[in-house]
């Protein structure tokens, strides 16, 4: 899985760097990525595995290799579907620090050098970024039900392969343990639930939604996620703008 999923980004991030495609080249080189693909296969598991549960009752088994990658992918998002307070900017981070920092997703040897770097060690692989792709889907489809918004989502990206504090480093909870971790360093999650930070971060049109959201992935309801992978090319001057204007209106009402 972490191959595939390795070059599908890599193409796609060649396809988003390239200004002189035209749009038809442009489009066919994002289909030839198959990024969107994995998106889909992600989200269509996750949603098999939450119908096992919600609508069968059904005890689920979610195994996948070493199940530290595809198995926390899965079984993270099956909870966000499901559960209404993991849709909580708290219950979101509780949900990543349970899900795939306490679990083990090796996030050293995942995200060893910069997410849009030529050179790959053998077990580089974004699988971490293809679940906040997910998430970030799963927030453009249902724009009420997630408390937080996309930037929370940047900020875990780029924390995930540089940052000032320890929330993600080292590969599991014991080489955490055994590096001191906790003691020599921040936690993002501090730094992020500070009251003059976790305004940036919050879904002005956020309403408590208590039940499952089930999100479509069909072709046309999967879409790129400009704010991330066309990040330095496309102005965010205007969308900021906009943003900006939405929490004044939900404010002043």
């Amino acid at each position: 899985r972490g191959r595939p999923l390795q070059e599908s980004f890599t193409r796609l991030v060649e396809a988003c760097s390239d200004p002189s495609l035209g749009m038809d080249r442009w489009l066919a080189r994002l289909d030839s990525s198959r990024w969107l693909g994995h998106v889909k296969a992600a989200l269509s598991t996750a949603c098999l595995a939450a119908q096992c549960l919600d609508r069968e009752d059904a005890k689920v088994l979610v195994h996948g290799a070493e199940g530290t990658d595809t198995t926390l992918l899965v079984t993270a998002l099956a909870q966000l579907i499901l559960d209404p307070s993991c849709r909580s900017l708290e219950g979101f981070q509780a949900l990543l620090q349970r899900e795939w920092i306490e679990a083990g997703h090796p996030f050293h040897l995942r995200c060893a050098r910069s997410a849009a770097s030529h050179g790959r060690g053998k077990q580089e692989a974004p699988l971490f970024l293809l679940f906040l792709d997910c998430v970030w889907q799963l927030s453009r489809q249902f724009p009420f039900s997630l408390e937080f918004g996309e930037q929370l989502l940047l900020a875990l990206f780029d924390n995930a392969y540089a940052s000032s504090y320890g929330t993600f480093l080292c590969n599991c909870e014991k080489e955490r343990s055994l590096c001191k971790v906790k003691e020599s360093t921040h936690s993002l999650w501090d730094w992020l639930n500070q009251p003059e930070e976790r305004h940036k971060y919050l879904n002005p049109l956020y309403s408590h939604n208590p039940l499952v959201i089930w999100p479509s992935v069909e072709p046309q309801s999967i879409q790129l996620w400009q704010g991330l992978f066309l990040r330095w090319i496309r102005p965010s001057q205007h969308l900021d703008e906009a943003w900006e204007e939405i929490q004044r209106l939900v404010k002043g009402n």
